[in-house]
């Protein structure tokens, strides 16, 4: 299993943002980060000046969000929705994605509910919960 570090991770996404600016192709996973990347114009000045940005931390305890966890997350989220994993993830962002009337807001309610269960795995040690997770899915519907 690819287990990129945090630099990797961060590079990918800077990587990927400016091959689509210069129109230059795309791998699959790029496509996808770029795609997700449009979708955040905020994050677009980050994404553009990574010496400035990418080795930086952001500490929740400031307020700040941390733009390329959120489109790891993002990404994350994209690959189980392909794959429906875990089963029943893709229904269950049917329901809200149907709910809430806009896709990227739907696919938010899904990292939210993506990242206490990350969250909930971190604090006690142990795997992330599928079931956790899912359920987290059912009450953001």
């Amino acid at each position: 299993m690819f287990s990129p570090s945090r630099d990797e991770a961060r590079r990918f996404l800077v990587d990927a943002w400016a091959k689509h600016r210069a129109g230059e192709p795309l791998s699959g996973l790029e496509a996808v980060a770029a795609r997700l990347i449009a979708l955040h114009p905020e994050y677009h000045a980050v994404l553009a000046d990574p010496e400035r940005h990418a080795g930086r931390d952001y500490l929740p305890e400031t307020g700040e969000v941390n733009p390329f966890l959120h489109l790891s997350l993002h990404l994350a989220v994209a690959e189980q929705l392909a794959i429906d994993q875990p089963p029943g993830i893709r229904a269950h962002f049917e329901h809200i994605r149907a709910a809430r009337g806009d896709e990227h807001a739907a696919l938010h309610a899904v990292l939210e509910c993506l990242g206490e269960v990350v969250w909930q795995a971190q604090r006690t040690g142990t795997p992330p919960d599928a079931q956790l997770y899912l359920d987290c899915l059912a009450r953001s519907r």
